[in-house]
């Protein structure tokens, strides 16, 4: 049968093509999920694992970044006095469904944005729908980039200061799996959909529910707000919170340039 137009599509067309969307995106997430079934030792042992050994990437790269700003060993990490334990009889077997899943999902995000185009596309004008390898091409490096950005920088920054942090010599760090995967989804989802801002802000200035002037006006709020969350992920240091707060603050700022762009299109389309 042949695709109906849109304007022919009633409301319970649309939920059938949604169903139909998730059910692809899901199958997707799956395909992928399962190809990482092969690589699960990789996975586990080198990636997710990774940042809790002091050999970690990014911890040896602020330690050569502190010797070439002068601080000698103050923010060179030579141990991470912790273990991390299971306590539940199935808590490994659901945390490596949930960490493929969470893989697929990542490898599969161009595709899920695809589809989303796909299901959103009709409602577009002609000259919007050419831009769809631009918006998916753009949409998944940003993703991409946040999620390098949760991993190489949020995880081993969170990881080394709950690590190191005691009220006593008495306490010793014992974490559960369970806590460790947590901080891991967390912090690599939060990053790659943070990045996401300009993305959401452009549609989200289409509709005109959001201007630049409303972006800017709460700018020092949105500073405040990141310095915070740069102050809680990142050991008690300048050096450390501003690696984690400058790309954030970026990408606020890149988000306000689109807006101001969305808008000067739209008065010289109108005028």
């Amino acid at each position: 049968m042949a695709k109906k137009n849109l304007n022919e599509m009633s409301f319970l067309d649309h939920l059938e093509e949604l169903r139909w969307v998730l059910v692809r995106s899901t199958t997707a997430i799956l395909i992928m999920a399962f190809v990482t079934y092969f690589v699960s030792d990789f996975l586990f042992n080198d990636i997710i694992f990774g940042p809790t050994r002091p050999s970690f990437f990014t911890y040896r790269f602020f330690c050569d970044l502190s010797h070439q700003l002068g601080f000698v060993d103050s923010i060179c990490i030579t141990e991470l006095p912790f273990i991390i334990q299971n306590t539940q009889m199935e808590g490994q077997v659901n945390m490596f469904v949930w960490m493929c899943l969470l893989a697929g999902f990542i490898l599969s995000f161009p595709y899920i944005l695809f589809e989303v185009w796909k299901f959103i596309s009709p409602a577009l004008y002609d000259q919007e729908k050419k831009g769809a390898k631009f918006f998916i091409g753009v949409s998944s490096v940003l993703f991409f980039l946040g999620v390098l950005f949760g991993y190489f920088i949020i995880i081993p920054m969170s990881v080394n200061f709950v690590a190191t942090f005691t009220v006593s010599d008495v306490v010793k760090n014992q974490f559960t799996l369970e806590s460790y995967i947590g901080l891991v989804k967390t912090s690599v989802l939060a990053g790659g959909l943070f990045f996401e801002l300009p993305i959401v802000i452009y549609f989200l200035t289409k509709l005109g529910l959001v201007t630049p002037e409303f972006l800017r006006k709460y700018w020092k709020y949105a500073v405040i707000i990141i310095l915070i969350v740069a102050a809680i992920v990142t050991p008690p240091d300048v050096v450390s919170q501003t690696i984690v707060a400058i790309p954030m603050l970026l990408i606020y700022e890149v988000s306000i340039l689109i807006s101001k762009l969305v808008v000067r299109n739209q008065k010289k389309q109108n005028g």
